[in-house]
């Protein structure tokens, strides 16, 4: 939370000059100290549904020790699902309808498991384009994360993300691009991020489009970027809410599929994830299994991988939401039906220089 100049103490002036968060007296006598109340959206098929829910709310929860949060969950009706998650549904998450009758100060819109090339062609895009109309006009800020933030960036901008030759997966170092932005203040200036995507949007057409860019990877791409306004849709196209182990998970699943010979080589190793020795522990699982006649008897090494895996990002995504939180903090008043509190101007929330 930032500072109050409540004396003409050099100090503040110098700090506001370092772009660090300093507050006038008469600014923070017309700030409301309430809760915040954050939308999830929470669109990813049903094994890893309350995944994302805990590592989503985990980062909410753990980022800023001092706002009261609310995490409002919903889903679209859409997407297909087992009976067992839509009971879980049923007694966990709210309607679309109840959420924009109660109102959100911000949004969180997870991935989702595509099924098409083109996004429009999936089921839930007419649902999903309903809630960005309805954000976009409602609510203070919008995170959107992977396939959200390529959802997001077609419907309102026109830009198509494009297919990469091969899998984008593996843990990748980035460096800020933008380090004066409320987003990017204090964090790291390199940093890790996971990715594991199929697609791109690249920064030659954020930049056509006039969106900001916040931070690149030479290996990785764009990951961290903000609609022109600086506030309104935060796109990620990385998962800075992985847990440490959700990439070998997924690497796990592909070994399954390689078993099951839904696919036909081994697959390779994350890019950067894993260390000399749990690659030396994974090489000696796999010659196992290719020796074994009946490999379901082949014991996954799991609890001696859990204790090796390194989570080399959770910091920085940390900061980056806390960051967030405390923008929306600022932003947004008490009355949670409007995106912002009086003196804010909603065409240029930031005051970002024209």
């Amino acid at each position: 939370m930032p500072l109050v100049a409540f004396t003409q103490l050099p100090t503040f002036d110098r700090l506001k000059q370092q772009n660090h968060d300093v507050l006038s007296v008469n600014k923070a006598n017309h700030q409301d100290i309430r809760e915040l109340h954050i939308g999830l959206l929470n669109m990813m098929p049903d094994a890893s549904l309350q995944a994302t829910e805990r590592q989503f709310m985990r980062l909410l929860g753990d980022c800023n020790q001092i706002i009261q949060i609310y995490v409002h969950l919903f889903t679209l009706p859409s997407i297909s699902r087992s009976e067992e998650t839509k009971a879980w549904i049923n007694d966990f998450y709210e309607s679309f309808d109840s959420i924009k009758s109660h109102g959100l100060d911000a949004l969180v819109i997870t991935g989702a498991n595509p099924v098409y090339s083109e996004l429009e062609q999936e089921a839930f895009w007419p649902e999903l384009t309903q809630v960005i109309d309805w954000a976009k006009e409602n609510v203070t800020s919008v995170l959107c994360a992977c396939l959200a933030s390529h959802a997001v960036l077609q419907y309102l901008y026109g830009i198509k993300r494009k297919p990469l030759k091969e899998k984008k997966w593996g843990v990748f170092q980035h460096q800020l691009t933008n380090v004066e932005h409320p987003l990017t203040r204090h964090i790291n200036t390199r940093f890790d991020v996971p990715h594991s995507r199929l697609n791109q949007i690249t920064s030659e057409q954020l930049a056509k489009n006039n969106l900001i860019n916040l931070s690149q990877s030479e290996d990785a791409g764009v990951h961290l970027a903000a609609s022109n306004d600086g506030v309104k849709f935060i796109f990620f196209q990385g998962h800075p809410e992985y847990d440490a182990t959700s990439l070998l998970k997924e690497y796990k699943r592909e070994i399954d599929r390689w078993s099951l010979d839904e696919r036909t080589d081994y697959p390779p190793f994350p890019d950067n994830y894993f260390d000399d020795g749990v690659k030396q522990k994974l090489n000696d699982y796999r010659k196992t299994l290719e020796s074994c006649c009946d490999r379901s008897l082949v014991e996954w090494p799991d609890e001696w991988l859990q204790r090796n895996i390194d989570n080399t990002w959770r910091d920085t995504a940390l900061s980056t939401f806390n960051n967030w939180l405390g923008l929306i903090y600022q932003l947004t008043g008490k009355n949670i039906k409007q995106p912002y509190m009086a003196g804010i101007d909603p065409e240029n929330p930031l005051n970002i220089k024209q």
